[in-house]
């Protein structure tokens, strides 16, 4: 049969071949499946007597692949563990190996195998963006989809290397960063024009024309083009001192020595590179770090590590092609990527990554000159953060034992919860949930939960940690009743004494969760660090000696967690004062509620305004005119 890769296909396929003895494993099991099996390409599933996904793969022929598991011998000790503890398969045979690639890496996404590679971090990277939806372009940070229309430079490895670039970009090329909006009510040249960080187009400092020629020069420099920037500069500074013009001729000197600065930020400047990705890897400890160059316009826009799920023991090439497939999934490919390792369908992921980015993308391992030095760097950096991070890890380890000694606890914990609230009288309440483990927070779990009780009193920390810990433990039972997932904790740390704990066991205790290790973390004598007293359930108050690691990580933990909720109840605080009632509006978006308040000054003057005041305001047609007006003047 075949079957496209359609996500809901995905998750409704089933299985081919003859279904399995209740009492066949390993070998026996997999030898059953190859009367019926194709030699077609496609996707194969290694299923647990609980019918938990062991294992993803595609295969370039599906029968041939999978008679090599049913032999006996050959295999290593990673695939000999996953074979033995396989009890059925199942099967998706596709058009074409490319399909049979992506439908694999769509459903390692989804269903997470313990002995597939993963690649745990898919955030987006920021980029810089030149927009091209007005007269006068604005330059900034963007991240996500380029739905946008204008020019796009990147990807950068973190916001604070595009931040730094963008400020001696405007320093270079004095091009604006306000939003349209703010461009248009302007009547005086702002701040930046002042030190020289804009050319004020916004109140005629500069004409189109001028300006033009500012962001042709930008976006050469983007793309590689900086001497001729520079050359260009220096002639223009050259001509102003000869005009006499001093004040001109310093400014651009200015520009010129900034220009220099963004050069000499980019580190690595390769000059037979215009454009790659520079992806190695390093293994040690049963652990990979996978380290990534970004090289665009012959520079070095930094560097990202990983730290994928080895699958239970996978070696370079397994990691670094999953980290391709993976990586790339949302993100445009550069026309090259150099490998520290070769993978085994070299050919099949460049043809998958040719289709995605829709021109032909290379993949090479170099073995000599400038990209092999390239590639050297970055297996050395892979090296250096893997290490630091198995320091860390080990003293993490310690840290945990410590906890669990300190507190009594079976075990070191694997998932440490924190909980804390933040409000100002009650109001923008806010509570956070921040998760620790054997590898430091875990940043990607945070949560953070709107206070939406409307019968709580203000102030009442009670009540807000039992809104709080009733959400996050009724969603835990309902997606894993029998608590065997991952996401279940070992300990919680509330910030309170002994009336927060008892109120926290009897929440939990309500919930059938008494089982569940509770501390709470109080200030004690003078409110002074160091004299922090800790209280549990039925237990008696104790404390650590000052100066003890467990202590000083419980203080990080605190910390973090009251870190995290200020800083989700300033933003909830943040987008409460800039409400109106036209938010509630049908229909009414950001760019209409800018332009009524633009055109009436006031969300009061809206409500008051009449139909045809309405429809005088840029966007709004007489059907939107008239609903704004019947949300305020409802009929009776």
């Amino acid at each position: 049969m075949t079957r496209n890769n359609d996500p809901q296909d995905i998750r409704n396929a089933g299985g081919t071949g003859p279904e399995p003895g209740a009492t066949l494993t390993g070998h026996a099991c997999i030898r059953r499946y190859l009367p019926t099996l194709e030699s077609a390409p496609g996707v194969y599933r290694m299923l647990d007597a609980q019918a938990r996904v062991l294992y993803v793969g595609k295969a370039r022929d599906l029968r041939a692949r999978v008679s090599n598991y049913a032999r006996p011998s050959g295999h290593s000790a990673r695939i000999a563990r996953m074979i033995r503890e396989t009890t059925a398969m199942m099967f998706l045979t596709t058009r074409t190996e490319t399909e049979a690639l992506l439908l694999e890496q769509n459903l390692i996404k989804q269903l997470k195998p313990r002995y597939n590679v993963l690649l745990r971090d898919d955030k987006s990277f920021p980029e810089i963006l030149i927009s091209r939806n007005h007269p006068f372009p604005q330059i900034r940070k963007h991240r996500g989809a380029r739905r946008e229309k204008g020019s796009y430079f990147g990807p950068f490895a973190s916001a604070g290397a595009v931040n730094r670039t963008l400020t001696q970009l405007q320093k270079v090329f004095l091009l604006r960063n306000c939003s349209d909006a703010t461009f248009e009510s302007r009547t005086r040249p702002c701040l930046l024009h002042q030190i020289r960080r804009c050319s004020a187009p916004c109140t005629g400092e500069i004409d189109a024309a001028g300006y033009a020629a500012l962001v042709a020069d930008a976006e050469r420099f983007l793309q590689g083009k900086s001497t001729a920037v520079q050359a260009a500069l220096a002639a223009e500074m050259q001509a102003a001192s000869d005009a006499m013009e001093f004040e001109r001729a310093a400014a651009l000197r200015d520009r010129i020595r900034a220009l220099t600065a963004v050069q000499q930020s980019q580190g690595i400047n390769p000059r037979g590179v215009a454009e790659a990705d520079v992806v190695a890897v390093h293994m040690e400890g049963g652990q990979a770090c996978v380290q990534l160059f970004f090289i665009r316009a012959h520079q070095s826009w930094g560097n990202r590590d990983f730290y994928p799920r080895t699958g239970a023991g996978a070696e370079e090439p397994e990691i670094l092609e999953a980290f391709l497939a993976q990586f790339y999934d949302d993100k445009p490919p550069p026309r090259l990527i150099l490998l520290s390792h070769p993978i085994d369908n070299a050919d099949l992921v460049a043809a998958l990554l040719s289709d995605r980015a829709g021109r032909k993308v290379e993949l090479a391992v170099p073995q000599r000159g400038e990209k092999a030095e390239l590639v050297e760097n970055a297996r050395r950096n892979a090296r250096e953060s893997l290490g630091r991070r198995l320091a860390e890890s080990a003293a993490q380890t310690r840290l945990l034992a410590g906890l669990a000694d300190a507190f009594g606890l079976e075990a070191p914990p694997r998932r440490i919860e924190v909980y804390d609230n933040s409000h100002i009288q009650g109001s923008d309440a806010v509570g956070a949930m921040v998760v620790a483990g054997p590898e430091g927070f875990a940043k990607s779990q945070y949560r953070k939960f709107n206070i939406r009780g409307d019968s709580l009193t203000p102030g009442d920390d009670f009540g807000m940690m039992r809104e709080v810990l009733t959400r996050r433990f009724s969603r835990l039972l309902k997606e894993d009743p029998d608590r065997e997932g991952q996401g279940w904790p070992d300990l919680l740390l509330v910030d309170g004494g002994a009336g927060q704990v008892s109120a926290v066991a009897g929440i939990l205790g309500d919930m059938g969760l008494d089982d569940l290790a509770v501390v709470g973390v109080a200030k004690g004598i003078d409110r002074d660090a160091g004299k922090e007293e800790f209280h549990r359930p039925g237990r008696p108050v104790m404390a650590l000696r000052r100066g003890d690691p467990v202590l000083y990580f419980v203080q990080r933990l605190r910390d973090e967690a009251h870190r995290f909720a200020i800083g989700a109840h300033r933003a909830r605080r943040a987008r409460a004062v800039g409400a109106t009632p036209l938010d509630d509006i049908p229909g009414v978006g950001a760019a209409r509620k800018r332009a009524l308040l633009a055109h009436f000054g006031s969300a009061k003057a809206v409500s008051r305004a009449g139909l045809p005041d309405l429809m005088a305001v840029d966007g709004i047609s007489e059907a939107m005119a008239r609903t704004i007006h019947d949300f305020f003047h409802p009929r009776g």
